[in-house]
C-alpha cells in the first residue's frame, strides 16, 4: 500500500519551491523546507505571507496554517520524515543527479520523488538513484504554482507506472490540473507552446511590424483571453461553426498551413534584445515587478473563480 501523503519536504525555495510550499500548507498539509541560501528561511515565510490572501481567496482546507511550516537548513533532517518530495534545486544535471542519490539513499521506496524541472529530463535525474529510480518523476508547474493549476506529469525510462498514477493523484488532490506526458520531450509542452509564440513575437517586433506593447495587447485582448476559458484545439471547433473541427479543417488547415511557411526565424541579437527590453520598460512604465505581478495574480484569480462557475 502506497503511504498516505501528509508531509511534504520543498528542497528549494526560491520563487518556485516557495509557492509550492504556499500551496502546501493552503491544503493542509505540514511542509518542512529546505535550502542553504542565507535569509532562504526569511524569504520563504515572507513570500508565504504575502501569498496567503490570494490562497484564501481560492479556499483554505482545514487545518490550513502558515504554522505547519518548518525550515531545516540539512537536507537530510528537513525529508526525514517525508511522504512526498517536491524538488526546485539548480537545474544542472550534475547536480540533480548527486541531489537525487543522496535523496535515493535517506528515503523509503514509497517517497515519491518529483522534480520541478523545466528543461531536464527525469531518465537523466534518475541515473543519479541507484536504489529506487522508478519512484522518480516530474511534476513540472507554471509559474505561480500556487494560483496557475498546471501541472506536468512525465516519468523517465525506469520511473513506473504506480508513481505516474500517484503523482497524479495528488496533485489532483490538490486542486492542481495534472496533464500526463507520454514521452519525454525538452522543454515539455507548456513551455515548448509558449515559445513557439515568443519566437513569432520577438520575430515580428525585429521585422518592424508591430511594437513591443502592441503585441502584448494584441496576444492578451486577442487570442490570450480565448486561452484563459479553453485550449486551441476546443476553440478551433467552434471555429469550425456547426461543421465543428471536420470543417474546420476542411476550410482553414490549407491558410493555416500557409501561415507556417511564413513564420519568422528570429535571431536573438543584442540589437533586439535592448529593443525588446525598452519595449518592456516604457510599457511598465513606473509599476514595480511587485505590482505587476499582483495584479496578474488578482485577474488570475478572478479568472479562476469564473472558471469553477463555468
Amino acid at each position: 500500500m502506497a503511504r498516505q501523503i501528509k508531509r511534504i519536504a520543498v528542497i528549494g525555495t526560491g520563487v518556485i519551491g516557495a509557492s509550492w510550499a504556499s500551496l502546501f500548507l493552503a491544503k493542509g498539509l505540514q511542509v518542512t523546507a529546505t535550502d542553504p541560501a542565507p535569509g532562504a528561511e526569511g524569504a520563504l515565510r515572507k513570500f508565504i505571507s504575502e501569498a496567503w490572501p490570494a490562497l484564501e481567496q481560492i479556499g483554505l482546507a482545514p487545518g490550513a496554517s502558515q504554522s505547519n511550516l518548518t525550515f531545516n537548513p540539512d537536507m537530510k533532517a528537513a525529508i526525514a520524515d517525508a511522504d512526498f518530495v517536491q524538488e526546485n534545486a539548480p537545474e544542472r544535471i550534475d547536480f540533480k543527479q548527486k541531489l537525487y542519490g543522496e535523496l535515493d539513499e535517506v528515503l523509503g521506496p514509497d517517497v515519491v520523488l518529483a522534480s520541478s524541472s523545466s528543461g531536464l529530463k527525469v531518465s537523466d535525474i534518475q541515473e543519479g538513484c541507484k536504489n529506487y529510480p522508478e519512484r522518480v518523476v516530474l511534476g513540472h508547474p507554471f509559474n505561480p504554482p500556487h494560483i496557475i493549476p498546471l501541472v506536468e506529469i512525465v516519468g523517465g525510462t525506469e520511473t513506473s507506472e504506480e508513481t505516474i498514477e500517484r503523482a497524479i493523484a495528488f496533485y489532483a488532490g490538490l486542486g492542481k490540473r495534472p496533464v500526463r506526458l507520454h514521452k519525454e520531450v525538452p522543454g515539455h509542452v507548456a513551455n515548448r507552446l509558449a515559445a513557439a509564440l515568443y519566437r513569432e513575437v520577438l520575430y515580428l517586433v525585429s521585422a518592424g511590424v508591430i511594437s513591443v506593447a502592441d503585441i502584448d495587447d494584441a496576444v492578451s485582448w486577442g487570442p490570450g483571453l480565448r486561452w484563459g476559458v479553453m485550449g486551441p484545439n476546443m476553440l478551433y471547433k467552434l471555429g469550425g461553426g456547426a461543421g465543428g473541427m471536420k470543417h474546420f479543417f476542411e476550410q482553414f488547415s490549407a491558410p493555416m498551413a500557409g501561415l507556417w511557411k511564413v513564420l519568422g526565424t528570429p535571431e536573438i541579437t543584442p540589437e533586439l534584445a535592448q529593443s525588446v527590453i525598452a519595449g518592456v520598460d516604457a510599457e511598465a512604465g513606473s509599476h514595480t515587478a511587485e505590482e505587476l505581478s499582483a495584479q496578474r495574480d488578482n485577474v488570475l484569480l478572478g479568472l479562476l473563480a469564473l472558471r469553477k462557475t463555468a
